[in-house]
């Protein structure tokens, strides 16, 4: 029994030697601007031991803003907001250390309509 334990212990020890360790985390971000008046995800990947790339979520970092509120990875914006830009700061809950911040803008002219689309009946379909 006293075997078990120790090679239980060993087993511990060897796989928290093997884990991975988020060495640093980086904002990837879908877009170049904030929309107002709706959620807006923003991405932060954790760049690991081995170099591979993991998705960050709520759950390992800490989001921080200077306007709107975070529900998750995502900022809300008001409809009508106040300020042209957002400082966004992601922290890494193991490690409050490790932070990155980025400004990013809102943006302030409306999406142009999108064009409309006229399907092109095929010649042999056309009537005579």
């Amino acid at each position: 029994m006293k075997q078990a334990g120790v090679f239980l212990l060993w087993m511990l020890v060897i796989n928290a030697t093997n884990a991975q360790q988020i060495e640093s985390i980086h904002f990837h971000l879908y877009t170049d601007s904030l929309k107002k008046g709706t959620y807006n995800y923003i991405n932060v990947d954790g760049k690991m031991s081995d170099g591979s790339w993991q998705p960050l979520t709520d759950k390992e970092l800490r989001f921080t803003t200077d306007y709107g509120k975070f529900e998750g990875n995502s900022l809300v914006l008001p409809e009508a907001p106040a300020a042209q830009k957002v400082s966004i700061t992601a922290a890494l809950k193991s490690n409050p250390k490790m932070t990155r911040n980025i400004v990013i803008w809102i943006k302030q002219k409306p999406d142009p309509p999108l064009p409309k689309y006229e399907a092109e009946v095929p010649r042999r379909a056309r009537r005579r």
